[in-house]
């Protein structure tokens, strides 16, 4: 079974600044780590290659800088992780990057199926594994929280809000994962000293076969207008020492606003 898995370098969000000015963020204020989602896709394709062998590929987007962050791919049970990397690549949007994309995934060969995340923390759109299938002409499975393979068909759980749908699907597909899916094990030492002596494998705009009109800003018919940080309110509290008093006040407080 030949499986890509699609991965992408992003910084850790809870230390993360965002610059407002520019309408970005700032991803040198924080450590850089594979996006949490991906982590369940990169679990998921190693529990495939397990059960019904194969070879598993990494494709990741982003600055040459990535480069060390992404052998942990490698660390995890990945085979090969490829990165894309060119300053025309630089301002894509879901579109321009669900492209180049799959552009990469067309010169690895034939393949099987295309994992990824549900999203990115740090762009939360959920868009690019679709669009990614778009370009393909595959089909595409959503929100999956479980999946196998038997008879020749990827047989998967697929949850959109509170409707659970069980699907059949030939390959090749895509799929997003959710992190119900697994839990991603943790790489032993062994495995990252492995991973540190590997190479990874560096594609341009030209290598992909890419029209330049669909890359970077020419590709991109999107862009962030404005970025707002809301400040975090603080809340009022009040201690009652008559419970009579306090009730009646919280009941003329509920009523004022319409909840009873």
């Amino acid at each position: 079974m030949n499986i890509i898995v699609l991965t992408k370098v992003v910084p850790d969000i809870e230390r993360v600044k965002f610059d407002a000015a520019r309408g970005v963020v700032d991803r040198s204020s924080a450590p850089q780590e594979i996006n949490p989602f991906d982590l369940n896709a990169i679990e998921e394709a190693v529990r495939l290659k397990e059960r019904h062998g194969g070879r598993i590929t990494a494709i990741s987007m982003g600055p040459s800088d990535v480069e060390q962050t992404l052998k942990d791919t490698i660390a995890r049970g990945v085979d090969e992780a490829i990165l894309l990397t060119d300053k025309k690549f630089a301002g894509s949007d879901t579109l321009a990057t669900s492209y180049a994309l799959s552009q990469a995934i067309k010169s690895t060969g034939d393949f099987d199926i295309v994992i990824c995340g549900e999203k990115t923390v740090d762009g939360d759109t959920g868009q690019v594994g679709g669009e990614v299938s778009e370009w393909l002409g595959i089909s595409y499975l959503p929100y999956t929280s479980k999946l196998d393979y038997e008879d020749g068909k990827f047989k998967a759980r697929v949850e959109l809000e509170d409707i659970i749908y069980e699907v059949e699907a030939s390959p090749p597909l895509l799929v997003s994962v959710t992190k119900d899916i697994n839990t991603p094990r943790l790489p032993g030492f062994r495995e990252k000293l492995n991973a540190r002596k590997t190479q990874v494998k560096k594609m341009d705009a030209e290598g992909i076969e890419a029209d330049e009109g669909r890359l970077g800003f020419n590709g991109s018919p999107t862009w962030v207008y404005k970025i707002e940080v809301p400040e975090e309110g603080q809340r009022d509290c009040k201690i009652y020492k008559d419970p009579e008093s306090g009730l009646k006040e919280i009941m003329i407080m509920l009523e004022s606003r319409d909840l009873i």
